[in-house]
């Protein structure tokens, strides 16, 4: 398998995305094409010596997190980004990841891979950890306005997501509302519930927000504006609780003490609820392998994003999801991201 990385996304840059591709090069098997300022990129290679399996491809410019993404895509087409998605687009890769400008490279995979037949609107679909293993929350953040035959097409890539890469046959479905009766809501989740519940997917109903961290729904459908409030609020609450819970434990000799006991469990809970982790999100819906890797990732986080790009791969995750659409009339899309 072979994985295009654009080397200049993300707040750190080709420090880190270098680090990570040679890491993952060496541990998983895999080849791993660098797009970016070669001069850059070869600066941190040096570090490494040669390494088998990864090649830089230079480009001359760059799409920065202030650039507008439909925009930067159109004036940038050296960039490191335009160039890692037309790699795939042509055959050259079988995957994209980058840490940069989450709007340009949603824009990438819907223009320059374009949608699956079939798909309305593509969508992030984000696996957090909960008490009952792995929940799937789609969309987070990819469309802020959404009408409700693109939550069920979420809820259809979601199924297949769950199924494909966590071997749940039946996934519960779950709608995110303020309350669980099926005439609760807005009209969006009004009208969304009678698609889904006809729809034949497993729907279960609606899901209140303060219990999706229990893990009751394999997959938690909503627009993306709602989505990307709620992983926010999970990541927040996740990261004050670590910091709150290290401050009381650090406050007292005894309670010291008993923090030594419980450390190795301590290191169990963080690292379920760390990013790097978790390497990276698929942008499911379009015709190729989009991985986003977190802004700030390090060098752990971007091989986690290839390993999580070659599961996906080795799973044929977009197949999975194109062969268990239903076959219908291809959905007219107004407007763009």
């Amino acid at each position: 398998m072979k994985v295009v990385i654009d080397a200049m996304g993300g707040d750190y840059g080709p420090e880190v995305t270098v680090k990570g591709a040679v890491d993952a090069v060496n541990s998983l098997g895999v080849e791993v094409v660098l797009t970016g300022v070669e001069s850059t990129i070869n600066e941190q290679l040096a570090k490494y010596g040669k390494v088998n399996g990864l090649t830089v491809v230079h480009c001359s410019e760059v799409i920065e997190n202030h650039d507008k993404p439909s925009i930067a895509l159109r004036r940038k087409k050296d960039s490191s980004m335009s160039v890692a998605f037309r790699m795939v687009k042509e055959g050259e890769a079988d995957a994209v990841i980058s840490a940069g400008n989450t709007g340009a490279l949603l824009a990438g995979g819907l223009f320059i891979l374009g949608r699956i037949k079939g798909i309305s609107r593509p969508a992030l679909a984000v696996p957090f950890p909960t008490p009952r293993g792995i929940s799937l929350l789609i969309d987070a953040g990819a469309n802020a306005d959404c009408k409700p035959q693109h939550l069920l097409d979420f809820a259809r890539m979601g199924k297949s997501f769950m199924q494909t890469m966590h071997n749940i046959e039946q996934p519960t479905i779950f709608l995110v509302n303020v309350g669980i009766e099926e005439e609760k809501g807005n009209e969006l989740t009004k009208e969304t519930y009678k698609l889904l519940k006809n729809a034949d997917i497993g729907f279960s109903g609606n899901i209140e927000a303060r219990d999706i961290p229990e893990g009751v729904a394999d997959v938690v459908v909503c627009d993306g504006f709602t989505g990307n409030i709620i992983l926010k609020l999970y990541e927040g609450v996740a990261q004050t609780f670590g910091s709150t819970l290290k401050k009381e434990l650090m406050s007292t000799t005894i309670r010291k003490l008993g923090a030594i006991l419980v450390k190795s469990g301590l290191k169990s809970f963080k690292k379920q609820f760390d990013y790097a982790e978790h390497g990276g999100v698929p942008f499911l819906g379009v015709n190729g392998l989009v991985i986003k890797a977190h802004g700030s990732s390090n060098a752990l986080a971007i091989t986690n994003a290839v390993k999580q790009a070659k599961r996906s791969h080795d799973n044929q995750l977009v197949s999975h999801i194109i062969k268990h659409l239903p076959a219908t009339e291809e959905p007219q899309e107004e407007g763009s991201l």
